[in-house]
């Protein structure tokens, strides 16, 4: 969970400039280089010293072709922060609605901004944003992965629990963008992660491959069952997300046939787990289905809010690193 001999400025230099698509081209040092910065960043925040000039007269675009709460206030707010301009723009709003090419457009935006967080609805899409552009491309949500997301998981995890080998139990749709990234980012690191789902909701086979293949490096033990109450038994982090994701509104009876009652977090379940367990999740929640209101307000064990407000403080850091 510490750094290797690469000084800070190394990793420093490493990072500027570069996108972050996944968090497989991360290293684990890399990775917890931007902990370290998130931590030294909200410590400031607290402080209440929250305006710095790194990112003074440069300009990022929120390049989004779904709908934000957390990731679009978090890296508006988070450039604000750093003296740099934030241009909102979706779809619609480009000439990409009239038949544009996406190339064309990347390079567009390469001569104009000194940064794009993209959020998307395939994967592709910001694969070629970053072919294409040459300044850095920040995934903030495609189809596949999530990396901002789940930094700012692990850093809320080293917060709360310390930093030290954790436990996590994901229960609900292994095949989502935050489970994908979060696998990715705790195998890098030697985290443990259960993944508890049904058979049909398994990672996807092209992230699991990287994730084993992170596991013979770091030492991580991930697995996927498809039981919630083996998974939560010794964990210290219980984890969930939307049983349905946006674009798979058109099978929400199935898949809620499918994860119901057996899979949503609730008072039975989370008895099962060690007295100090935290519960988190990415928000938003469908309360009632994934989670219960008693398991998400739990004052004891609920780490929610901690970690949607950290969501800001990763920013920053991403933002301070990369660009």
């Amino acid at each position: 969970m510490f750094l290797d001999t690469l000084t800070y400025g190394d990793l420093l230099m490493n990072l500027n400039g570069r996108d972050i698509l996944t968090l497989q081209e991360l290293s684990s040092s890399e990775i917890l280089a931007l902990i370290d910065k998130c931590f030294e960043l909200k410590r400031e925040w607290i402080e209440r010293k929250r305006c710095r000039k790194e990112l003074e007269g440069k300009s990022v675009l929120m390049f989004f072709e779904k709908p934000s709460t957390r990731t679009r206030l978090a890296f508006e707010v988070a450039a604000a922060s750093l003296g740099a301009h934030t241009i909102y723009a979706s779809t619609v709003d480009l000439q990409l609605a009239r038949g544009e090419t996406l190339s064309d457009t990347a390079r567009v935006f390469s001569k104009m901004v000194d940064c794009v967080v993209a959020r998307v609805k395939s994967h592709s899409t910001v694969e070629e944003l970053a072919k294409y552009c040459d300044i850095p491309v920040i995934n903030g949500l495609s189809d596949l992965h999530h990396p901002t997301q789940a930094l700012t998981d692990v850093f809320t995890m080293f917060e709360v629990k310390g930093r030290r080998r954790l436990k996590i139990a994901f229960i609900g749709d292994g095949g989502v963008n935050t489970c994908h990234s979060l696998m990715v980012c705790c195998s890098k690191l030697g985290l443990d992660m259960t993944i508890a789902c049904p058979p049909q909701f398994k990672p996807r086979d092209e992230v699991w491959r990287l994730v084993m293949k992170n596991c013979e490096s770091s030492g991580s033990k991930i697995e996927v069952i498809e039981d919630p109450v083996i998974a939560v038994r010794d964990a210290d982090v219980i984890y969930t997300d939307v049983f349905v994701s946006m674009g798979f509104e058109h099978e929400r009876e199935e898949r809620l046939r499918s994860f119901l009652p057996k899979y949503q977090i609730n008072k039975e379940l989370v008895s099962r787990a060690p007295e100090d367990y935290v519960f988190m999740h990415c928000l938003p929640a469908k309360r009632g289905e994934e989670v219960t209101d008693e398991v998400i307000d739990d004052p004891k064990h609920s780490i929610v809010w901690i970690q949607s407000e950290n969501k800001l403080h990763m920013a920053r850091a991403i933002l301070y690193m990369v660009v």
